[in-house]
């Protein structure tokens, strides 16, 4: 168990790192995401930058260098660019907005500056230090890039949910060279759902799991 400040106690886990060597993640358990989300409650530049890394299952990067002009209703489409850490992957990647997910641009709107969401204090945007720092402060061994594991976690519980849509979820490159070329979707529908219902735990005024059964 991990001293997390001001929460009472995060059950943590620690899984393989994405990076080179032997680096691993400690993550927050799904089940324990709800109360460190409640955490989040001050309309600070930091604590809405994680609240909607976590909501989106997605890397630091395309939240720092969220544009507004890169949303349109409840689709982010983030550019190739910022989504080359996907190897072989060169086109832009498609991102569902979940209710709460809106509500936290919404919140976001009056830091805006040049266009980007997320500015520094100073120039540029927030940076990749900022969240973890807070994590830090508390106490906390998990890290911002964690929460990519919380939901992937989260998602094999999901019944009848393809690998294919998982990997999507978390913009992995899944299949062969030859199956990506006749893969004519990114199945953002599916993905709809299974992030409404991720905002929908990630809300959740209890620990308890929310139903993953269609409703």
């Amino acid at each position: 168990m991990v001293n997390a400040g001001p929460l009472s106690s995060f059950a943590t886990q620690t899984t393989a790192g994405q990076q080179v060597g032997a680096e691993k993640w400690v993550w927050v358990a799904h089940q324990i995401v709800p109360e460190f989300y409640k955490s989040l409650a001050e309309p600070t530049l930091t604590h809405l930058a994680l609240r909607l890394l976590i909501l989106t299952g997605l890397r630091s990067k395309p939240i720092r260098l969220l544009q507004i002009a890169q949303i349109d209703a409840n689709v982010w489409t983030i550019p190739a660019e910022v989504m080359k850490e996907r190897e072989g992957q060169t086109t832009d990647f498609r991102v569902i907005l979940s209710t709460e997910a809106q509500n936290v641009i919404e919140q976001a709107l009056p830091f805006q500056r040049d266009g980007f969401l997320f500015p520094s204090v100073r120039a540029g945007v927030i940076s990749d230090a900022t969240r973890s720092r807070l994590m830090e402060r508390r106490s906390m061994k998990e890290r911002p890039h964690g929460f990519r594991s919380s939901l992937r976690v989260w998602l094999a519980e999901a019944p009848d949910t393809p690998h294919d849509v998982v990997e999507m979820m978390l913009a992995h490159v899944a299949g062969t060279n030859v199956e990506r070329a006749y893969r004519r979707t990114d199945y953002l529908d599916r993905r709809r759902v299974l992030l409404e219902k991720w905002a929908r735990h990630v809300t959740s005024a209890s620990d308890a799991i929310v139903s993953m059964v269609a409703r």
